[in-house]
């Protein structure tokens, strides 16, 4: 649906966070005087930072019968597309899209790589983006990452690329892509899709919509549930772009020492050869950009190194949301005196997995805290290890006591593995009061690179 077919019809919507902020704001360009209805906290309300005198705030959830009494509701992507309020509202008529389905009908003749994945998407998008400017390409770089696609409708020169990553919440809301990125599939937001299945489900719907695919080719439920789209493209293969001990090769010629990589981990050079991958799959010379990668900065809240303090290194990873992200953190860590600090929102996510590798490759300590604190507490009791185990209330306390318990030249680390909402308005708000705890300047570290168009 494009913007201007709103102009008739009764139009509410659901959100005010940045993304519907942008929604907002392209409306009232696009379409000035249309009658709006927004459906919002009372927070989002007072930060509103424009208004219009067409504009009816509501600051209670809307019911099934409030939602129906439009034509159409844009909807922010925090709010599930299972809820039943929704479900009920669209079977009496309402019609939900969002800001990222109104982009792309905007945008139907753009060039666009979507990227998704439960991890790893938001890196892999910023390398892309970094890579293909590196070859002189005009690129933007957008959506999930932190920069709405709305907030890029009008663009003064229309970019030779667009790199958007979508969320689980966004997949099914993407129009046509040149290609399509699915760098991993794990077990994530069941609170929002209600099942795995639908988790799965919603996040290979990028498939759908892409000329070309590329999926991580080690991973057996992304190679068996794409197997039948007819571009199929894969890293992480031996033919491919893939990842040995040392070096990042394009089948069997070394691209680039691991050891010139920013980012740390056997799971971030796999993201380098998803961004490498993609832009070989649109036809760039990926071997030409890759020398460049050693520039690249890292992201902050990703396994990001903040700094030294009293002999002890602080790593913020507030973005690992499952136990699996902060696995991998730990195995990036390996042969370091690591105290991990995790625990979160609960979602009931299974951390088994997590408790048998604590066991096999025990860190100097595990701190739990947050709402799922105890239960991950508990269960790393039932399967024991030889680490120190403590179960705490908040981040704050979580720090103070690693700060106690972590040898000198040890490391503290932040990876929950949950969300933040029992504490925190989100990952970033979360990793920029860790590193307010340990003593760094949060605004300096805090900042994404490269978003929007260059």
């Amino acid at each position: 649906m494009r913007i201007a077919e709103l102009a008739s019809l009764r139009v509410a919507i659901w959100g005010l966070g940045r993304e519907g902020h942008a929604t907002h704001v392209a409306l009232r360009q696009r379409l000035p005087g249309l009658a709006l209805t927004l459906f919002c906290s009372d927070a989002e309300a007072h930060f509103m930072t424009t208004s219009d005198p067409a504009d009816r705030f509501v600051t209670t959830a809307p019911t099934a019968a409030d939602l129906s009494a439009f034509d159409i509701v844009i909807k922010s992507p925090g709010i599930s597309g299972y809820c039943p309020e929704l479900i009920e509202a669209q079977r009496n008529g309402t019609r939900f899209t969002s800001a990222t389905a109104l982009w792309f009908a905007e945008h139907a003749g753009s060039r666009v790589i979507g990227v998704t994945g439960t991890k790893g998407k938001s890196t892999t998008s910023a390398l892309i983006a970094y890579l293909l400017r590196g070859l002189g390409r005009r690129t933007a770089l957008a959506g999930n990452i932190g920069m709405p696609v709305l907030e890029l409708l009008d663009p003064p020169v229309e970019p030779d690329w667009w790199v958007i990553e979508l969320s689980s919440f966004q997949t099914r809301q993407a129009g046509h892509l040149d290609l399509g990125v699915i760098t991993n599939v794990e077990e994530e937001h069941l609170d929002w899709h209600g099942s795995r299945e639908n988790y799965v489900s919603d996040k290979l719907a990028l498939a759908d919509v892409a000329r070309t695919l590329l999926v991580h080719g080690g991973h057996a439920e992304l190679l068996q549930r794409t197997a039948r789209h007819p571009r199929r493209i894969l890293f992480g293969v031996a033919s491919g772009w893939h990842v040995d001990e040392t070096s990042i090769r394009r089948g069997g010629e070394i691209a680039i020492e691991r050891s010139r990589l920013p980012l740390p981990g056997a799971h971030n050079a796999l993201n380098a050869c998803a961004a490498l991958a993609a832009v070989e799959a649109i036809g760039e010379d990926a071997m030409a950009a890759v020398d460049r990668i050693d520039g690249f900065r890292p992201l902050p809240h990703r396994l990001q190194r903040l700094g030294v303090r009293e002999s002890v290194t602080w790593i913020d990873d507030s973005i690992a949301t499952t136990p699996q992200a902060v696995t991998e953190a730990l195995r990036s860590l390996a042969g370091r005196s690591v105290t991990v600090i995790v625990g979160g929102h609960d979602r009931g996510l299974d951390w088994r997995p997590f408790a048998e590798h604590v066991r096999a490759f025990p860190p100097h300590a595990v701190i739990a805290n947050g709402a799922s604190g105890r239960r991950i507490g508990v269960l790393l009791h039932e399967v024991a290890g030889s680490y120190q185990l403590h179960t705490v209330a908040t981040l704050a306390d979580a720090v103070a006591l690693a700060r106690d318990v972590t040898p000198p030249d040890g490391t503290i680390l932040l990876s929950p593995g949950a969300p933040s909402f029992d504490q925190f308005h989100d990952y970033a708000e979360r990793g920029r009061h860790f590193a307010e705890l340990g003593g760094f300047d949060a605004d300096a570290i805090g900042q994404i690179e490269g978003l929007g168009i260059s």
